[in-house]
């Protein structure tokens, strides 16, 4: 069996940096709140573009923090509305409504699953005062032309960089492209800590002071607590470990277009629709989207010989059981999307001859 992700052997190639780091943690006797966070912090805002990064439980929590430490500095207000795609994962929109925001769910485009201008234009009320942006499967959502949009509108990006570690936009890297952007390190992402983990990137000094202040319990001096804020704070062993998965990212990045490409070039089958990428350079390919009518025979055809794939997302946010209020919404392109959608798998350790072995049993259905 060829699997989606093989967590084990991923990790594993990066010892013994791994063990090293986390045996240096142990010897210091210092697990949160300490050098390797610092360190993390300073090391990813280099990466990304930004003067700041904030480093946070999850990438849930890297979003819910920017859109209530807008609250705080009264950029933004309980009912105001925010820009959303509606096939994103849903945390992206939990973070949105457990600030007592509400979602305006866009609709993206069929070809590139990413939302584009003219849809953003279509569904903005005047009172949407935010745009999580979505760099779905790792691919860029953003133009010039949608920044000015939202500019004249008075409209802050939010970036929600969960799945597009590396990815670019010319030479900038999503996460520094809008006001602020939200990255997680979910084990399976590009750049995945060992663990929950995520991080808030900008380069307003106000935002990230308050996010800070925030994910500490709204402290930024101990005992002091001038916000009401949560418990939200990356340990030292995670920093750790993106240290040094940090180190290969751009490289393993590199190997997922190389392999993107093969599946791109060799796939040839009706029945299937491979992604459209107008901006191959800039894609990191975190996950590998086929599009079919027959989906689920095509996973069982696949399983039979011996490749494991996944569905991302069966079902979009609106239709979910938690947002019972939305039901009746139609978004027929993000609906569509979520019944054909299959992912290949799409990893660093994938071999060439594996990536042929998928090719063909994609191209047998």
């Amino acid at each position: 069996m060829i699997t989606y992700l093989p967590l084990k052997e991923i990790t594993a190639s990066y010892e013994p940096q791994i063990t090293d780091a986390l045996r240096r943690i142990v010897e210091r006797g210092w697990f949160l709140l300490g050098e390797e966070c610092a360190s993390f912090e300073k090391e990813y805002a280099a990466y990304i573009g930004n003067s700041h990064c904030v480093a946070c439980g999850n990438g849930y929590d890297a979003l819910w923090l920017i859109l209530r430490a807008y609250i705080v500095m009264g950029v933004l207000k309980e009912g105001d509305e925010v820009l959303v795609p509606a096939n994103t994962f849903i945390a992206s929109v939990l973070a949105i409504t457990n600030n007592n925001l509400v979602p305006v769910f866009v609709e993206p485009d069929e070809d590139s699953f990413l939302v584009g201008e003219a849809a953003l234009r279509a569904a903005c009320t005047p009172r949407c005062k935010a745009y999580v942006m979505v760099h779905l499967y790792g691919q860029c959502a953003y133009s010039d032309t949608l920044a000015a949009f939202c500019r004249e509108r008075g409209i802050k990006i939010v970036e929600d960089n969960a799945q597009a570690h590396g990815a670019l936009y010319g030479n900038r890297r999503t996460g520094s492209l809008g006001d602020a952007g939200a990255h997680s390190f979910y084990p399976g992402k590009n750049l995945g800590a060992l663990g929950d983990a995520g991080a808030v990137t900008t380069d307003d000094t106000c935002l990230a002071d308050v996010v800070a202040s925030l994910h500490n319990y709204g402290s930024s001096q101990k005992y002091v607590h001038e916000h009401v804020g949560v418990n939200s704070r990356m340990d030292e062993f995670q920093a750790a470990v993106l240290r040094v998965k940090l180190r290969r990212l751009d490289s393993d990045n590199e190997r997922r277009r190389a392999i993107a490409k093969m599946y791109i070039d060799g796939i040839d089958n009706p029945r299937v629709k491979v992604p459209r990428v107008p901006d191959f350079s800039g894609h990191v390919f975190h996950i590998f989207a086929l599009m079919s009518p027959e989906r689920d025979a095509l996973q069982h055809h696949m399983t039979q010989c011996g490749i494991q794939t996944q569905i991302h997302y069966p079902l979009p946010p609106h239709k979910q059981q938690c947002y019972s209020q939305w039901a009746g919404l139609s978004c027929p392109i993000a609906e569509k999307l979520s019944a054909e959608e299959l992912s290949l798998p799409l990893h660093p350790l994938l071999t060439d001859d594996e990536v042929r072995l998928i090719i063909s049993a994609v191209n047998s259905f």
